[in-house]
């Protein structure tokens, strides 16, 4: 097993490898190895990426705003190629990124080198499962995008995650929103599919397995003793326009229209992806009393039956 690396001083980062047995841990997860250029260029290359990008980075500066003014401690969990990351550290905080794909991490270490920004960006090669082998403290402020609906326990996986952040401390959690799948299906007239329960008889690699229903996610927080900063839809026009070649020719309206009413009912629960914000709250108030974590495990256990 790696032992946790010192603080990356010069150079390129260095990324910290796991072994086997971690990975046998996440096998069933998702990995993009061999896709990290497809999966930047079709994550943030498009319009639909640079309204992510606007709408997110939005947010975190409003997280940063409610943190202490200092250099930060940030966790990027599932982080890819550090694209958030990157411009945290631009910024003056220390960054640790980890993912399960080493291709990934291979190209954040190009991006930080070329940006001059290895120094403030740690790299560890791991899934977030498995990182308390790999870290220790806690963080200011925890980034997890994208992930939850590639993961076969989003629920354990996310409560895990939770335990690196510091009192007081931000969680910022993006996930694919089932309920908006749903909608879009029901729009275009997509029946079979809904029938089949949003399942695809064949999987595609850059689409989510598992989309998460918003109700669930805010509860496994609320009930994990965390307080619900803000919600916000991702794309909650884009993916809806009946003229797709609207989305180039009007990106410019488009973009402003999306962050206007991205964070605003009934287009939040519309996002194609949810960003929620939510604070941990003072040591003395954590974590949750036993009573209410069993009351989470009794409740997941009978939506699993």
């Amino acid at each position: 097993m790696c032992q946790n690396s010192r603080p990356i001083t010069s150079g390129e980062p260095k990324i910290l490898q796991r072994d086997q047995s971690q990975a046998n841990k996440a096998q069933a997860d998702q990995s993009f190895d061999g896709l990290a250029q497809k999966f930047a260029q079709n994550i943030y290359g498009t319009g639909k990426g640079r309204i992510r990008a606007a709408v997110v980075w939005q947010d975190l500066l409003t997280c940063l705003a409610q943190l202490p003014q200092r250099p930060l401690r940030i966790l990027d969990a599932g982080g890819g190629f550090g694209f958030f990351s990157q411009q945290l550290a631009a910024l003056g905080h220390q960054v640790v990124l980890c993912d399960l794909s080493a291709d990934m991490l291979d190209e954040a270490a190009r991006q930080l080198a070329e940006q001059g920004l290895s120094d403030r960006v740690r790299l560890i090669h791991c899934a977030i499962q498995d990182l308390p082998a790999q870290l220790e403290g806690e963080f200011d402020l925890i980034l997890c995008h994208a992930v939850l609906e590639w993961l076969s326990a989003p629920r354990d996986t996310l409560l895990s995650l939770l335990g690196f952040l510091a009192p007081e401390g931000i969680l910022s959690l993006m996930f694919y929103n089932r309920q908006a799948l749903l909608f879009q299906s029901l729009v275009v007239g997509n029946f079979d599919y809904i029938r089949a329960g949003l399942v695809k008889q064949r999987k595609q690699k850059l689409t989510p397995s598992n989309p998460q229903e918003p109700e669930a996610v805010y509860g496994w927080l609320t009930d994990a003793g965390m307080t619900l900063l803000g919600k916000t839809g991702v794309r909650v026009i884009h993916d809806y326009m009946r003229h797709k070649t609207d989305q180039v020719t009007k990106f410019d309206d488009l973009l402003a229209m999306e962050q206007r009413y991205c964070r605003q009912e009934p287009f939040v629960s519309l996002g194609r992806y949810v960003h929620v914000m939510a604070r941990r709250p003072t040591a003395a108030a954590w974590p949750p009393s036993a009573a209410t974590q069993n009351n989470t495990d009794n409740q997941s256990s009978t939506k699993r039956a």
